[in-house]
């Protein structure tokens, strides 16, 4: 008997923002980094429930493997625009 999954697929971010590579890092995450591959930090989408969404912008500290909360945001634009 074999499972079978059904995993949301990884989606584009919604918008493009020039000197930002934003890649599908899950479902409803995004990796952000520079042009020349330095990872800044990520987005995420969330359910701020009655069928509306919010994104969360965390960044990355230098040198190490935790984030730091940037904010909340109705627009991905305005989660991105965090990362310049």
């Amino acid at each position: 008997m074999s499972v079978i999954t059904l995993a949301r697929p990884r989606e584009p971010f919604p918008i493009d923002l020039p000197g930002l590579l934003i890649s599908p890092a899950g479902p409803g995450l995004w990796r952000v980094a520079k042009p020349a591959g330095t990872v800044l930090g990520h987005i995420e989408r969330r359910d701020a429930g009655g069928g509306v969404e919010r994104y969360r912008a965390r960044r990355l500290l230098p040198g190490a493997i935790r984030s730091m909360d940037l904010g909340e945001f109705w627009s991905p634009r305005d989660a991105a625009e965090c990362f310049r």
